[in-house]
């Protein structure tokens, strides 16, 4: 059911404990950062195809260096929807308080990862 102005009542959406707090921000925020979620989870699908793909495929990688380079991935690619979400929901929060917005606190640790990745394909090229 809709209020006259075609919303769902706050208390009504999920999750409820981010829209029962605050006031209703201007929906091109609430937007970009249903955008901003997506990019994570597009990120996440990338990181996880990645090293399935790489393990699959071998590409005349050294194996030992391919296999770890494969699991990092798909390991990367297991948490970073963890940062989507509680990406979302503090960016949210915020908006609806109108409080400063929270930084990625996992970008560092992904974004660390990909480069850790980067190190053991090309030590698995040169070794191979």
């Amino acid at each position: 059911m809709t209020g006259g102005d075609g919303a769902r009542p706050a208390d009504r959406r999920f999750p409820r404990n981010v829209y029962r707090h605050g006031t209703e921000p201007d929906a091109r925020f609430s937007l970009a950062n249903e955008r901003t979620f997506l990019a994570w989870i597009r990120t996440a699908l990338a990181l996880l195809a990645g090293g399935v793909a790489l393990e699959a495929l071998g590409l005349g990688i050294h194996a030992g260096f391919r296999l770890a380079a494969s699991l990092v991935l798909i390991a990367t690619g297991i948490v970073t929807p963890l940062q989507a979400w509680f990406g979302w929901v503090h960016a949210e929060r915020s908006l609806r308080r109108g409080a400063p917005l929270p930084s990625a606190v996992l970008a560092l640790p992904i974004g660390v990862a990909v480069i850790v990745v980067g190190v053991l394909v090309f030590l698995g090229v040169l070794y191979r």
